[in-house]
This record gives C-alpha cells, sequence and structure tokens, in this order.
C-alpha cells in the first residue's frame, strides 16, 4: 500500500463538492455500507479522497485503509483473499475503522470482502464504482441491502463557473453558459483549461470509453454501427 497522505493530498481540481461532503458525514460511523456511484471521471474518487482527509483530521492513519485498485501497486490486491487479508491486518480492535475502496468493481468477487468485514463491529466502509455491474439494480443483490448509495453527478453550472472564473475571470457570464452547454461539467475540463481541442479530444474519449465497456461489453452489442446512429 501508498503512503496514504500521499495518496490524499493529490488533487484532481480544487473545488469542494460541499453538498456530497455533507451527505457522507451524515452517515459516518453508522452501520451501513456507504457506496458512491456515478458515470465516469464524474469525480466519485476526488471526492472520496476529500471525504477521507477530512476524517484523518479526528482519527489516526493507522484507522484509515485507503485503496484505489486503478493504480499498480495494488494489483496484487484484486485477489479478494489478499485484500481481505491485508485489511483485517490492519484493524485496531478498540478503534473504529475507516475502509476506502476506490473503484472497487475491479476485484472480482469482491463482495465476499464486504461481506466479512461488513459483519465487524468497528469497520465504516466506503466504496466507489463507475461501471454498468455497479450502475444497475446487481448493487443489491452483491451487498443485500445493506447499503446507501450516493450518486455523483458531473459539476452543475454553479460548479462549473466557479472553477471556470479560475481560469478566465474576466469572462462574460453569457460566453460561460454557453461554453458549459457546449461541453457539460465534467470535471476534468478544467486541468485542460476548457481548451477547445484537448476539451474535445477527452469528452470524445470518455464517449468511446463508456460506449464500449459499459454498453457494448455488457450487452453484448454486435452493431456497434448502429448503436452509434
Amino acid at each position: 500500500m501508498i503512503d496514504l497522505r500521499e495518496t490524499l493530498y493529490f488533487d484532481e481540481y480544487s473545488l469542494v463538492r460541499k453538498e456530497y461532503l455533507d451527505k457522507l458525514h451524515s452517515w459516518k460511523d453508522k452501520h451501513v455500507i456507504k457506496v458512491i456511484t456515478g458515470s465516469r471521471r464524474s469525480g466519485k474518487s476526488v471526492i472520496l479522497k476529500e471525504f477521507c482527509k477530512e476524517i484523518s483530521k479526528n482519527a489516526s492513519y493507522e484507522q484509515i485503509t485507503f485503496f484505489n485498485f486503478e493504480m499498480l501497486e495494488n494489483e496484487d490486491l484484486q485477489d479478494y483473499h489478499i485484500l481481505y487479508d491485508v485489511i483485517k491486518k490492519r484493524l485496531i480492535k478498540d478503534k473504529m475503522n475507516y475502509i476506502f475502496l476506490d473503484e472497487i468493481q475491479l476485484v472480482p468477487t469482491f463482495e465476499k470482502v464486504i461481506d466479512s468485514l461488513f459483519i465487524m463491529p468497528n469497520v465504516d466502509i466506503y466504496l466507489t464504482g463507475s461501471n454498468a455491474k455497479l450502475l444497475s439494480g446487481e448493487l443489491a443483490t452483491y451487498l443485500g441491502g445493506r447499503y446507501v448509495e450516493f450518486v455523483i453527478y458531473p459539476f452543475s453550472y454553479t460548479e462549473f463557473l466557479e472553477l471556470y472564473r479560475t481560469v478566465y475571470p474576466e469572462i462574460p457570464e453569457q460566453q460561460a453558459f454557453q461554453k458549459y452547454i457546449l461541453t457539460g461539467g465534467m470535471p476534468y475540463l478544467s486541468n485542460l483549461r476548457y481548451e477547445e481541442d484537448p476539451s474535445g479530444q477527452y469528452l470524445e474519449d470518455l464517449f468511446n470509453s463508456v460506449q464500449l465497456k459499459d454498453i457494448v461489453k455488457r450487452n453484448k452489442i454486435r452493431d456497434v454501427d448502429l448503436l452509434e446512429r
């Protein structure tokens, strides 16, 4: 596992989405699995890290376990037996343990790990996932109804404008709104400074990823051209 402090203090963008953080705080320490879902690149991982940072203000780093399964360092943990053993060894008996598992759908049979952790009295579990498996009604089957779901959406216009004004502070609001209509509120666009060509390429690649991984493969669609039309 990489250093937790290094993981948490890498910010993809500088906007704190307080509405979502407040919702997570309202369920903190309650014996229910918190599942953060949403479309690809909508900002789930950033919100999870931000919430984890807030918890770390009142809990020691020994009480917190954070794994992002998209990172090569954590590839071995995609074996659910190994993942469970690693987490179990980190648990502190007389304190609350906060478990953050980012992109959990990359762990086959992850529900066995979650089920085993859930029965422990001093474990607070937070998951994120973005593929069709976690966005579908199958989530209730995997977790047995013992969860609460938080759906993360791309930026609202108000959120978009707050970041857009940090890049173009003098832009008239009418032009800013037109930009939002054309490009939408995907958070990573702020890192591209909302420039037309890079933003267009990013959105096209994102669309293709959603189409291929979440729609075509899952539903075994053969006529992709028909789907695109």
